[in-house]
């Protein structure tokens, strides 16, 4: 079963075009990775995915419903995304920023119900940032902040969460403890996660099924094991790899890669 899903999906960039008649079925209670080389269409997917972006052709459905005729916040209640760059207001605390993943919840007055800070405080537990609370975002090391954005995006109480490289400039212990997480809101709570990543052997490890991009195209689609061999490496980013099997997680494993020889 799919909740989300795109058929026909084309979008463009004043007059070129990033995503090129895309049809894709997003699925539900599993981590899908996408993948592929810069410029390929990756993040264009994932905002045309969540509404940031209208189609010049095709439609995203939500439980059989076009989004794009559905009300705003209805929407925000069903899925949440993370972008690649996060900014927030100098001085902001993490609960203040936290909190602001209820919006789509709240009345014309804005205030926060009981209901609103039952679920910020589930997210902050969830994501283990309680003790933050009353810190500064901004003070905080680069794998905290991205936690408390996750809390966010927790709070906003969404079955799906899309995330645009989420382990960005984090290093190697960051990376996992943000994937972990994630795993864990997956594997605990059923968490429908999608997310870009350029690494492929976090992608490998963490992912249930891979999405394969090149060109603004859908090429690959199917389990770790499906994609995450030599020729589909080579067909997506144009370079001749080796693997091998990870002998903790059962999983292939880049292990080196070059240029093809002409």
């Amino acid at each position: 079963m799919a909740r989300i899903s795109a058929e026909n999906l084309s979008i463009s960039y004043g007059q070129k075009v990033i995503l090129d008649s895309l049809s894709l079925k997003v699925a539900d209670g599993q981590i899908t990775t996408i993948i592929g080389a810069n410029g390929c269409g990756k993040s264009t997917m994932l905002r045309a995915l969540t509404r940031i972006l209208a189609p010049i052709s095709g439609q995203v459905l939500l439980d059989g419903q076009s989004i794009a005729k559905m009300p705003t916040k209805e929407v925000a209640k069903q899925m949440a995304l993370l972008p690649q760059v996060l900014d927030a207001s100098e001085s902001i605390t993490v609960y203040e920023l936290v909190s602001y993943g209820r919006f789509p919840h709240q009345s014309g007055l804005g205030r926060l119900t009981e209901e609103d800070r039952e679920k910020i405080d589930w997210a902050m537990t969830a994501t283990n940032i309680l003790d933050y609370a009353n810190l500064p975002v901004d003070g905080l090391s680069g794998g905290q902040r991205q936690r408390v954005w996750i809390a966010m995006a927790l709070a906003q109480d969404t079955e799906i969460i899309f995330l645009d490289e989420p382990t960005t400039y984090l290093d190697m212990n960051h990376q996992l403890e943000v994937l972990e997480l994630l795993q864990r809101l997956n594997r605990e709570m059923n968490k429908t996660i999608v997310m870009v990543l350029h690494d492929l052997n976090l992608a490998s490890r963490f992912s249930d099924q891979l999405i394969a991009m090149r060109a603004g195209q859908i090429k690959y689609q199917g389990t770790v094991d499906d994609i995450m061999t030599a020729d589909v490496l080579r067909d997506i980013f144009q370079v001749q790899v080796q693997l091998a099997r990870d002998p903790i997680h059962d999983r292939p494993i880049l292990l080196t890669y070059q240029l093809l020889t002409k």
